[in-house]
């Protein structure tokens, strides 16, 4: 048993006397983040600096006492905060060059926040500050564990969700003693180095067309008309199918993946590089594919579900030649381009198919990676060392998660 952060994702289900109230939730806490955003940009472009989280939480305590702002007041403190806290560690993020310069925040894209403390879910409702009565929600699953905090979100499609989060005692599934090295591709969305796929269902190609005359007919009407606001909803309705499709196919990849192996090579791809534009021209021409893959939180789920269960992730250099080179002799085809799914290796003669001979060669990779980290003393591993790549020729064959 190891201790564990999980989190469960509940709809919400609140009257009309409670949407108010969620509103000014929402409203407040979008003012406050907005407004020290704002602050500190103004501070850097005068001084050169600007504030951090303690200089501006004291500086909140006065704001909510000055005139004008006694609004501030029917919202729990604790949520004020923990609203600062997420623009100080969105600060951080862009320092760290792990996310970009922080935007302010748009009520049409829905909204959030978050309530640390003094929160439980009881006979499926959830208690909160300031609420009379408890939020009713779907508890379509038993929560285990303590109940830490709660975020409250509401989507551009007006649905409102609780996420629970819980620190509770988690088993880890067995130890399979079986490695894999997994290719990301669009004609297959995974490609392991066994020659097993699974399909990429090219969500945004299914949905494209409904939501293409949704949107035709939002640009026909008045801006903020109730007609406008209508069809809006339509189609922000139709965006969250899409992506709760998508999401839910990467949960049972992503929990397939982990459940059948303890080691897991996968390569770190650049998906932003291959998204990104170039003069105003897109780089890539397959960028809308490569977005709808959706390969980064693919990648996501399957590394904390892997950290969950102590099973190991490991990620080959971006810039290592997988698909170029072949398997079985090492030999580099510098003319490989991405029109040519198979090639055979004038060296040995091994014919391949080129995306399981780059998952092979990404498991190949990924565990001459760890095992040099486990000699140098970096990483504590035992299982999967002595495995070797097998190269699988010939037609992939096509499989999809079972046992979830």
């Amino acid at each position: 048993m190891k201790t564990v952060y999980r989190t469960y994702k509940f709809r919400m289900y609140p009257n009309a006397e409670q949407r108010q109230v969620l509103a000014r939730y929402f409203g407040s806490v979008r003012f406050i983040y907005n407004h020290y955003l704002a602050e500190r940009k103004r501070q850097y472009e005068e001084t050169g600096k600007s504030d951090n989280y303690a200089k501006q939480a004291k500086d909140l305590v006065a704001l909510k006492r000055a005139e004008g702002f006694d609004w501030l007041k029917e919202i729990n403190s604790q949520t004020l905060q923990q609203a600062l806290m997420h623009l100080e560690t969105a600060y951080k993020n862009f320092f760290n060059h792990t996310a970009d310069f922080p935007k302010f925040k748009s009520r049409k894209r829905g909204g959030s926040f978050t309530v640390p403390q003094f929160c439980y879910l009881e006979n499926g409702y959830i208690h909160i500050p300031k609420f009379k009565e408890g939020l009713k929600v779907k508890e379509h699953r038993n929560v285990k564990g303590a109940v830490r905090s709660m975020t409250i979100s509401i989507t551009p499609a007006g649905k409102y969700y609780v996420s629970i989060l819980t620190e509770e005692q988690h088993e880890p599934i067995a130890r399979t003693n079986q490695s894999v090295g997994l290719d990301m591709g669009l004609k297959s969305l995974v490609i392991t180095s066994e020659g097993e796929t699974y399909d990429n269902n090219r969500y945004t190609k299914k949905y494209e067309q409904k939501l293409a005359t949704a949107q035709k007919h939002l640009a026909r009407k008045q801006k903020d008309s109730n007609g406008w606001e209508e069809q809006r909803m339509k189609v922000a309705k139709i965006h969250e199918s899409l992506a709760n499709s998508r999401k839910d196919w990467q949960h049972k990849v992503s929990a397939d993946i982990v459940k059948r192996y303890d080691t897991i090579c996968i390569e770190d791809l650049g998906v932003k590089q291959m998204e990104e534009k170039k003069k105003g021209v897109k780089k890539n021409r397959l960028s809308k594919s490569i977005s709808d893959a959706g390969w980064s939180s693919l990648v996501a789920m399957i590394v904390y579900k892997a950290e969950m269960n102590d099973k190991t992730v490991v990620k080959v250099d971006r810039y290592y030649p997988s698909s170029k080179t072949c398997s079985v002799c090492g030999w580099k085809n510098d003319n490989l381009t991405l029109a040519n799914r198979s090639w055979t290796c004038p060296e040995c003669g091994t014919k391949h198919d080129r995306d399981v001979n780059a998952a092979v060669n990404i498991l190949g990779e990924g565990l001459r990676v760890l095992n040099c980290k486990s000699s140098a003393g970096t990483v504590d591993y035992t299982g999967g060392g002595s495995v070797r790549p097998t190269p699988v020729g010939g037609r992939l064959r096509s499989q999809k998660p079972t046992n979830l």
